[in-house]
């Protein structure tokens, strides 16, 4: 099968690639339909992730059932699915207390990062993995369940309550999405996009009577955001100092983009005469994730979805992503397609 597996020099290359076949009895071969590109395949291309050299890459997919192993009772071949690429081991102390999303024993089952993911004709995963994509949603909005199960961990950790004002920073796809999960948890929201490429596009995704105006688009330097949020989610990673600044007075303040380059400086006094709470959600865990698809019924999450490539094109699909020197963004969410023939959307 064709693959797009991580250089030595943080490239991508498409190669041919063993097709996986189910070796663990609850084993379950996906026919990727497409999956998305998420910031943190960009941050690994850029330098700001790590990723082990020859894997293949990719974690956001939706596909169809190939083959099982003899222990698997939910999922049969022709199946619709997406996957859920947060694994957990299930026996660790973390996992024992159901704190799945901390498990102690990551090496080797970060999907996408040290263990083969998605960016391929197919990919194999437990069946605990795979969640059955409801009858009636697209593969174009399916593909963004896993994006939304992120969205709904931070919003939840930071306990977003009908009524407040939520500020995301960060207008990409992660932003957008935690915008329209926020809007639906019943708050006012603010995206906040320096970029105006991106802002245009955001303001397309809503710019629709079902968002009523109940999300607005910004730029960073807008006064009025200044201590206005109940809420504020740092979508990006590394706006932690500008994020407390858009914090109300008890604010909580959740970190959720992944840059392990990222630092800021904060000053302990502001935290306490403010009351200002500053909280890192880690990775979700995975009892969010039927929840993500559940609520995926009610949110338009393919007008996220700007661009779609070819395996084959994925030069390009990065460059619009401005994961290419001299790039700049033209994208909001991009898809890489396997080169399956007659696969609908």
């Amino acid at each position: 099968m064709k693959a797009l597996t991580l250089t030595a020099e943080r490239t991508l290359a498409l190669v041919d690639h063993p097709k996986p076949e189910p070796r663990a009895a609850d084993d379950v071969v996906i026919r990727v339909t497409q999956s998305g590109i998420c910031g943190t395949d960009r941050s690994v291309l850029v330098g700001k992730f790590p990723a082990e050299t020859g894997v293949v890459m990719g974690h956001e997919a939706v596909g169809i059932v190939d083959s099982t192993g003899p222990g698997v009772t939910r999922f049969a071949v022709g199946d619709r699915v997406v996957v859920n690429p947060t694994l957990y081991c299930g026996q660790c102390t973390p996992c024992l207390e159901g704190h799945w999303n901390f498990c102690r024993h990551k090496a080797g089952t970060e999907v996408g990062l040290d263990y083969d993911g998605s960016f391929a004709e197919f990919m194999r995963l437990p069946e605990l993995f795979c969640h059955a994509i409801p009858d009636g949603m697209s593969f174009n909005r399916a593909v963004v369940v896993e994006p939304l199960a992120c969205a709904l961990n931070n919003i939840e950790a930071g306990r977003l309550a009908a009524g407040e004002t939520a500020v995301v920073v960060g207008g990409g796809p992660m932003g957008v999405v935690t915008a329209m999960a926020a809007q639906l948890h019943g708050a006012r929201v603010h995206l906040v996009e320096p970029d105006p490429v991106r802002r245009a596009l955001d303001q397309e995704v809503f710019d629709t009577p079902e968002f009523a105006g109940r999300v607005t688009l910004h730029t960073p330097d807008d006064p009025g955001l200044t201590e206005r949020g109940d809420l504020v989610v740092d979508s990006v990673g590394n706006l932690l100092e500008q994020s407390l600044a858009y914090a109300a007075v008890r604010g909580r303040v959740v970190v959720m983009g992944f840059d392990n380059k990222a630092s800021a400086t904060v000053r302990p006094l502001t935290l306490l005469q403010r009351g200002l709470q500053i909280i890192g959600a880690g990775d979700y865990n995975s009892m969010i994730f039927p929840k993500a698809v559940e609520l995926a019924r009610q949110l338009p999450l393919e007008r996220v979805v700007t661009h779609r490539f070819g395996l084959a094109d994925h030069e390009e699909a990065f460059r619009v992503l401005a994961a290419v020197p001299g790039a700049e963004y033209a994208a909001l969410k991009v898809l890489l397609v396997p080169p399956h023939p007659g696969t609908a959307a």
